[in-house]
């Protein structure tokens, strides 16, 4: 699905999961970012989707970044780096879990760290996972810690997908700082994205 130039999203069913997630394409002047990439598993999506991305790839001739949320995200990584000599970037708290997915880690950076294609990662209460702020988009990306609902509002991960010592008021809290930009689309992995008005879903779900 295009949302605008230079971004797409696709979803595809995840195996683990049992469930359609969705992932990133940013095409940035510098860099051709993918966040939390999953390759297709059914044979012909599977050709499609390198024909697409091989065709994306080779007109930019840019270097290829891959972006993780969180570990459990790490998906189809490795194969980015195999194909395409990507480069895989993980919050440093989460550096070795995305390492024995996928086998490699380039750069482990901090929260509030900007990345390649001027991508900022911004911190939540878990240690192991950020959300992305894509500026010149104008869009929040998240992994696990917001989910999309399919009435256009998001909701926060189940209580249950936290690490302990954490629950959902003080999830709530970490996130409240997101309310300070100008959020037009929230792009969850899970559920329904919110392509308008993203700031009034973010208030509504941490206001």
């Amino acid at each position: 699905m295009r949302i605008e130039e230079g971004l797409w999203r696709w979803s595809t069913r995840y195996g683990e999961w049992g469930e359609d997630v969705g992932c990133l394409y940013v095409e940035a002047e510098d860099a051709v970012v993918l966040v939390d990439p999953l390759v297709p598993e059914e044979r012909d999506e599977e050709e499609r989707f390198w024909r697409a991305l091989d065709r994306d790839v080779d007109r930019g001739r840019l270097p290829v970044h891959v972006l993780v949320t969180v570990f459990w995200h790490t998906r189809s990584a490795a194969r980015m780096v195999e194909r395409y000599g990507a480069e895989v970037h993980a919050v440093s708290g989460g550096r070795s879990a995305v390492e024995r997915r996928a086998g490699v880690v380039h750069d482990a950076y901090r929260s509030a760290s900007t990345l390649p294609g001027g991508i900022v990662a911004l911190p939540t209460a878990r240690r192991s996972e950020v959300v992305f702020w894509l500026p010149q988009h104008r869009a929040l990306v998240t992994g696990d810690v917001i989910l999309g609902a399919d009435d256009g509002r998001v909701r926060l991960c189940p209580a249950s997908w936290l690490p302990s010592g954490i629950d959902q008021e003080r999830l709530r809290e970490s996130l409240l700082p997101l309310l300070d930009l100008p959020v037009e689309r929230v792009l969850v992995s899970h559920g329904e994205p919110v392509l308008h008005d993203g700031h009034a879903a973010l208030a509504q779900l941490l206001g």
